[in-house]
């Protein structure tokens, strides 16, 4: 049987309960209904939620893994485009893992680990014929990513920190000794990697404790505190899924609080980009008369600035509504929303 046919052979799907892994039982079948998927999840820490839970996955922070698992968040996965291809694209680049590596690869599904049933892991492929040890079946797995190009460099030398990190994770959830990685980065680049356990033994320690404090957490309805380094777009995201509709009464903030701190900084950062905004405008000003009739400005017998013309596309919206309507319901669309709106009585008060 050649590699390809291999990769793609048809075997028996293990039953739930059964252990798959050295020190992993399935919970659910790689082909089980995503809502129970995405519910069964809620039972533990997965690898995307540890990523979360560290602060280093653009996708959520330990406040939205809290929320989640808490049952704060609606029972819905990652439906982005992003995500949604690299589901639809991981089947081939495993297919692709396994040709390359001469090795045949099975979906297994969302795996616990027997002691500690709180570390969770789906493995997107159990390799039944590992390319490093031909002789020894079903000790490993293959971590399948799909990265966009800009992405590139962080794969340079390795696995990115996000990535090391669930992988880290799934080798101490299944008891493997290492784990292998196969990404295709813009759709025509395409990398492995081989992530070893005795390479990350005090790394992996350091994963589990943290994932256990977050499951503590979890359990005993704390919420965990974030650091002020934490991402604001992913709080923003995490609250606006929280309270899409917001109805409810206004809420008191305390004089000496949290809210009324960030209220300070945020008039002052307001305060801060607007001057920085007038002094930008002011240097440029100074910039462009320096020129003269010249459109570039050396120093030391380099360019220090150039003023260069450029063009942009610019749509003359009221003459489309009124020439092209059809045109204009088709392309114009109106999106809501939120801004933050301060009264100027509040913004005086706080220029005393």
């Amino acid at each position: 049987m050649n590699s390809t046919a291999q990769a793609g052979a048809a075997t028996t799907a293990p039953a739930a309960g059964r252990r798959v892994t050295p020190t992993g039982r399935l919970i659910l079948s790689a082909d089980a209904d995503r809502d129970a998927w995405l519910t069964a999840r809620r039972n533990g820490i997965g690898s995307s939620d540890l990523a979360a839970v560290l602060g280093i996955s653009r996708y959520g922070n330990a406040l939205s893994v809290w929320h989640d698992k808490t049952g704060g968040l609606p029972l819905e996965g990652d439906d982005s485009e992003p995500a949604l291809w690299g589901r639809a694209i991981e089947d081939t680049v495993a297919r692709e893992w396994a040709r390359r590596n001469r090795s045949a690869v099975r979906r297994v599904g969302l795996v616990a680990n027997v002691d500690r049933p709180w570390q969770m892991c789906t493995l997107d492929r159990r390799v039944l014929v590992c390319p490093l040890s031909s002789e020894t079946r079903e000790r490993c797995a293959v971590e399948i990513k799909c990265r966009a190009a800009f992405k590139a460099g962080q794969w340079r030398t390795g696995c990115p920190d996000d990535v090391l990190a669930q992988v880290l994770w799934q080798i101490d959830v299944c008891g493997f000794d290492h784990l292998h990685v196969g990404t295709l980065i813009g759709g025509n680049d395409y990398r492995q990697f081989v992530v070893r356990r005795a390479d990350h033994e005090p790394l992996i320690a350091d994963l589990r404790a943290a994932g256990q404090r977050a499951w503590e957490q979890i359990t005993t309805r704390r919420p965990p505190v974030l650091p002020e380094s934490a991402d604001p777009d992913v709080l923003m995201d995490l609250y606006e899924q929280l309270h899409p509709n917001r109805s409810g009464e206004p809420v008191a903030i305390d004089r000496d609080g949290d809210a009324q701190d960030a209220l300070a900084d945020y008039l002052e950062a307001g305060n801060d980009e607007r001057d920085a905004k007038a002094r930008k405008k002011t240097a440029k000003a100074k910039l462009i008369g320096a020129l003269g009739s010249a459109d570039t400005a050396l120093l030391g017998g380099r360019t220090a600035y150039s003023y260069d013309e450029e063009t942009r596309e610019y749509v003359d919206r009221e003459r489309l509504r009124e020439e092209f309507p059809a045109a204009y319901a088709a392309c114009v669309e109106d999106r809501s929303s939120r801004r933050i709106n301060i009264p100027h009585t509040v913004r005086e008060a706080h220029q005393v």
